[in-house]
């Protein structure tokens, strides 16, 4: 039996609920969607196969010879899963975070979020332990504008070039020297199994992950109580909290892959923390922000609330223009690439 197949018979005594998953094809995605079928199965006490997991291909999936920003941004990898839920084929969909966009379809909803892996980027190259170790002139090759920003940041002297495909893909392009170094996310290697690829964890500080970066989201139906009853007890209330900070910020910012944005908000002892930068495409100039606040009755709302205070402390500080130069400073380099 295949890992996506259903069981056609369930037991008498034991009905399975038949919840039907909907989830991209890469390797990365479908780690999610079985360990959210997992997660399930161990909460309820029924066999995983119950939920029917179904591959959804992706306009963000299709798209592999120029920027995510010059397609579209935010919402490629998710509107064909977002039809699929709206026309009832499937009953929820399984995201990574940083993918979902700020505004979704009025008849869904982010159900919630599993608990969050670690949200670090990694540095992987077989000729330098850490980006300031690499010779002046190499090549890193990422499909982050938020990477390549903050590399430039860190070494203006290196050159950012495209690298797109799933995880494997890129490492393979590493491998046969098309690029010097790459950076991705340290949670996704790990869902795959591929953490000793990893070179060198970076460090927070340095390099601010994405919005989202780290946890897997789950959108369902908005009336869609049943689903919504099953996922409750398996969703991480802090993650939401986290998130919830993080995409407010990202909602003041109208944040989409057009502009170098990182986002991330911690939760400890009843206090949510976040920390939001925003950056040129070349790294030339960024703008921080951090805001800290109790948790209160309302919690998301507060949270959200507090994301939205961090960004509006950012925009205040921001040249006129910002965001209109920053596009067409990456449009220029697209072109050149």
């Amino acid at each position: 039996m295949s890992r996506n197949s259903t069981i056609a018979n369930p037991p008498i005594d034991q009905p399975l609920p038949r919840l039907r998953l909907g989830t991209r094809g890469s390797p990365l995605a479908l780690a999610q969607a079985h360990e959210l079928a997992d997660r399930l199965a161990r909460a309820h006490g029924f066999a995983k196969e119950a939920v029917a997991i179904t591959i959804i291909r992706t306009s963000g999936d299709m798209i592999q010879d120029r920027p995510l920003s010059l397609a579209g941004g935010k919402g490629l990898f998710t509107k064909e899963l977002d039809q699929a839920l709206i026309e009832g084929m499937v009953d929820l969909a399984v995201h990574s975070a940083k993918d979902l966009p700020t505004i979704l379809p009025e008849d869904l909803i982010i159900a919630g979020y599993l608990p969050r892996e670690d949200v670090r980027d990694v540095w992987i190259s077989p000729k330098a332990g850490h980006p300031r170790d690499l010779p002046p002139g190499s090549v890193v090759g990422t499909a982050s504008l938020r990477r390549g920003a903050l590399l430039k940041r860190l070494r203006p002297d290196l050159e950012v070039r495209l690298l797109r495909g799933n995880v494997e893909t890129r490492l393979a392009k590493l491998a046969a020297g098309e690029v010097d170094a790459t950076l991705l996310a340290l949670a996704g290697l790990r869902r795959l199994g591929l953490a000793d690829k990893a070179t060198q964890v970076l460090a927070i500080e340095d390099f601010l992950p994405a919005a989202g970066q780290g946890a897997i989201g789950i959108t369902t139906r908005r009336d869609d109580a049943a689903t919504l009853a099953l996922l409750a007890p398996i969703l991480d209330p802090a993650t939401h909290v986290a998130l919830a900070a993080e995409r407010g910020f990202l909602t003041v910012l109208d944040g989409s892959c057009k502009t170098p944005i990182g986002a991330h908000a911690t939760v400890e002892h009843d206090q949510v923390t976040l920390r939001g930068i925003v950056l040129r495409p070349d790294g030339s100039e960024w703008f921080e922000a951090c805001e800290s606040g109790p948790l209160e009755s309302g919690s998301l709302e507060a949270a959200r609330e507090l994301g939205e205070t961090a960004a509006r402390a950012i925009l205040a500080r921001l040249p006129e223009g910002f965001f209109q130069e920053s596009a067409q400073e990456n449009a220029q380099k697209n072109a050149k690439e």
